[in-house]
């Protein structure tokens, strides 16, 4: 049975207003969130006042880092197979009739899926402590990096005790500590700590990358990428703390240039590469609960073997989806009709081979 395709041009999504060949819903998005971050900046600088100039540069790229974000994750959520997948989320976790257990087992699901990464290590253990010395590295990076440049966050003496400073968030005085303390030197070398993190990280996967021929077989230029610019941004950081710490200042304005343009890159970076999954990562969540409300449903049985294969749901889901990409994978009614999706993996296998043994005249 020969199973005929008949690519079609990808339409553009219904009812969704285009705007000079952009999407208007992720124009509007994007520069409300642009819009609301600068008047967060000004509010919670005071007016500016313990806003940095210097950092004007990492403001811009944020700003268009989070355009670009923005656009693009409003984009990629109304796309036919994540509109499905979010909507069976949103049924799983509302309309089964189990919303009490659903809540009580959500910090588990984050957790897992999000924060502790358990799946990650059930395949490595070494890929999961890559994966978690970066993670840890950029949050903390982050919750430091944004806070300063935004002007949220300054410290100032407390009161002609030159060793002991206080933290001030958006205006408000939080905690004290000592300069010369243990806490005082994570306080102030954060993001060499962050850095650190994250080049244990990058190199984890750079050995794992190099040594392992199944992650050779499978590689691509945008995960060397994604590690360079993490390498550059951090040692570039760390760079910054040598030179004032033991090089009198030798090249800090130097190397003060060449982190600034690695970290404005890596921002512009993340709307179209690799970190992007940062924010699709969490749409796992409602993945859980929809996987776990199929394993209850009706399987789809294979019209080759008779066999169940998959949920019948997502099946069908799959049959709606596939036409809205421009992919129509009908069978010929003359031939029995139906599609693909109607046979387990391996019948679609022997289909295929068969398909390409008739076109030339048989194997042997």
């Amino acid at each position: 049975m020969a199973v005929t395709a008949q690519p079609e041009p990808r339409p553009a999504p219904a009812g969704r207003p285009w705007l000079a060949g952009l999407d208007r819903r992720g124009v509007l998005v994007g520069g409300g969130l642009v819009v609301l971050l600068l008047v967060l900046v000004y509010v919670g600088s005071e007016g500016l006042r313990w806003f940095d100039a210097a950092l004007a540069g990492y403001l811009v790229g944020t700003l268009l880092a989070v355009f670009g974000t923005a656009y693009r994750y409003v984009v990629w959520v109304e796309r036919p197979p994540t509109r499905a997948l979010r909507a069976r989320g949103w049924q799983a976790f509302w309309g089964s009739g189990r919303r009490l257990r659903n809540l009580a087992r959500l910090p588990d699901v984050l957790w897992t899926r999000l924060v502790g990464q358990g799946f990650i290590r059930s395949r490595s253990l070494s890929r999961w402590i890559a994966h978690q010395c970066v993670f840890w590295g950029c949050v903390l990076a982050a919750l430091v990096t944004f806070p300063l440049t935004f002007g949220w966050l300054h410290f100032e003496s407390v009161g002609q005790d030159d060793a002991r400073y206080r933290a001030f968030v958006a205006g408000l005085g939080t905690v004290e500590f000592e300069s010369r303390s243990v806490a005082g030197w994570l306080m102030f070398h954060a993001l060499d700590v962050a850095a650190v993190l994250v080049l244990v990280g990058v190199f984890t996967f750079l050995v794992r990358r190099l040594r392992d021929p199944g992650a050779l077989a499978v590689e691509r230029s945008g995960d060397f990428l994604v590690l360079a610019g993490l390498f550059a941004v951090s040692v570039t950081g760390l760079m910054l703390t040598v030179s004032s710490l033991w090089m009198d200042g030798r090249f800090y304005t130097f190397l003060t240039n060449v982190h600034a343009a690695t970290v404005i890159l890596g921002l512009l970076y993340i709307p179209f590469g690799k970190l992007f999954h940062i924010f699709q990562r969490p749409g796992t969540v409602g993945l859980a609960y929809t996987k776990e409300r199929w394993a209850h449903e009706e399987a789809a049985t294979c019209r080759g073997c008779g066999e169940p294969y998959a949920p019948a749901t997502q099946v069908d889901d799959l049959r709606r989806v596939l036409p809205e990409l421009g992919f129509d994978y009908r069978i010929d009614p003359a031939r029995g009709g139906g599609d693909h999706l109607g046979f387990c993996p391996r019948c679609r296998r022997a289909l295929v081979a068969r398909a390409q043994s008739l076109r030339v005249g048989g194997f042997g």
